[in-house]
């Protein structure tokens, strides 16, 4: 291996840890809010409401943050377009991370009365903004950096971000759950995990700083009118049919983890430790897929993968409530565990598939307003309707045929759009994404 190979390769592997350890520190400080929103926030910030009624408050200030991603996608995109992804990502680290901690230092409704709650939604807003700029740019990173015939395995190093992101917001709850008594992690101890994330933002800081700007975006064209004006004129059709492809994959996670969370605890009677261990167990098995999915998909092409791990998606939908109503704990495992495996599946050729779609000018601006977008159709709504179908019937079953319903629209949309696997990223978006690169393994830098 030559000097410039080397270095391509070892950039290679700074951008692919840069991209893991800053996505996982951005969707850490993203699923804590869900955890806590589950568990504390309706007594802390919405205590005169119902239940019901304080459940549904804090799952809709869960839901402010997607609506602000697709900003975030459209600000943070414009300038990743414009003057490059790595100095973005730096900012978008930033906000994510301030929010959250100004979030773990906020007083509740009983010291600022309705000014808490109000605080509350201006800080999740900003978590969106942030979290709306940092997927696209992380997955750009890897995908302009990485050989076209092993964009998909070097993809799922970003795919595995938010699972490790999961599992350590998960595992701090649990923790500190399984330390305290009720009335100090109410009082105190929820508090904790938000104000970690600034050691966690510190150290995914410093990691970013190493890298460099991605080689297609130094040789890229001058840039004329704003990308998202570029994107919406030119490739709304796109991002539409994107957005549909991976909302199934936003509403079957939010589903599992934050409602399925909530209404084992407060509707089944379900110890809170009990089910945070479930789905910790479950992240396992959910890593693992991200990764063999991924893999896959460089050998049997994005759609084909994505279009099985969207139909196992539907039928896991149909049993995931009734086996998690039996209260039985296997069965609760079995539910909560086999509903993370088949995320995972459906997140591993995600990374290298968006990219793909579009060209380097406005790939930023693209890749992140569909993925964002998905994320309000899939993400925001998804607890709102299971929490309102559970009321209406009393049982969770209908929120599973909800969900059943968004995969049958996420296959329709699969079919049309064009598989990208091995597509030059240099020509991506032009064509409809079919011109293809030299076969795998042709590159020196694999």
């Amino acid at each position: 291996m030559d000097t410039q190979e080397a270095r391509r390769a070892a950039q290679l592997r700074r951008v692919a840890a840069a991209a893991l350890i800053g996505t996982a520190i951005e969707f850490y400080d993203f699923f804590i809010y869900g955890a806590a929103a589950a568990l504390v926030f309706g007594g802390v910030f919405f205590p005169e409401l119902s239940t019901v009624g304080a459940l549904l408050a804090a799952f809709s200030v869960y839901a402010v943050a997607f609506l602000a991603r697709p900003l975030g996608a459209v600000a943070f995109g414009h300038f990743g377009d414009r003057l490059g992804r790595r100095a973005t990502l730096v900012v978008s680290l930033l906000l994510m991370g301030l929010s959250t901690v100004l979030v773990g230092v906020l007083p509740g409704y009983g010291a600022w009365g309705w000014w808490a709650p109000v605080a509350l939604v201006v800080l999740r807003v900003c978590q969106g903004v942030g979290l709306g700029g940092e997927w696209g740019g992380a997955a750009l990173l890897i995908a302009e950096n990485a050989p076209a015939g092993r964009r998909g395995r070097y993809g799922a190093f970003l795919q595995l971000g938010p699972t490790i992101g999961f599992a350590l917001a998960n595992g701090v709850f649990l923790v500190l759950q399984l330390m305290l008594d009720e009335r100090a992690f109410h009082s105190w101890g929820w508090r904790v995990p938000f104000l970690a994330s600034l050691a966690l933002v510190a150290v995914g800081l410093f990691v970013r700083l190493q890298i460099e700007e991605t080689p297609l975006f130094r040789a890229g064209e001058a840039r004329g009118r704003p990308p998202v004006v570029e994107v919406l004129r030119g490739h709304w059709r796109t991002v539409l049919i994107g957005c549909g492809v991976i909302t199934v994959g936003y509403a079957l996670f939010y589903l599992t983890t934050t409602y399925a969370l909530a209404y084992a605890t407060t509707g089944l009677g379900v110890p809170s430790t009990v089910v945070l261990s479930m789905l910790l167990a479950g992240a396992v098995g959910m890593a693992a897929t991200v990764w063999v999915s991924a893999r896959r998909s460089d050998r049997w092409g994005r759609r084909r993968t994505l279009q099985a791990a969207t139909g196992l998606a539907v039928f896991w939908s149909l049993l995931l409530f009734p086996l998690l109503e039996t209260v039985r704990r296997p069965l609760m495992f079995l539910a909560l565990a086999g509903a993370m495996v088949v995320l995972g599946c459906l997140l591993g050729p995600v990374a290298a598939y968006l990219p793909e779609l579009f060209p380097t000018r406005v790939r930023y601006t693209g890749a992140a307003l569909t993925y964002n977008l998905g994320g309000v159709v899939g993400g925001a709504t998804t607890p709102l309707v299971a929490t309102r179908l559970t009321d209406a019937y009393g049982t969770a079953e209908p929120a599973g045929w909800y969900l059943a319903a968004l995969g049958l629209v996420s296959l329709l949309c699969l079919r049309l759009l064009p598989e990208t696997s091995g597509t030059d990223l240099a020509v991506a978006g032009a064509d409809g994404g079919r011109r293809r690169a030299p076969v795998l393994g042709a590159d020196p830098a694999a």
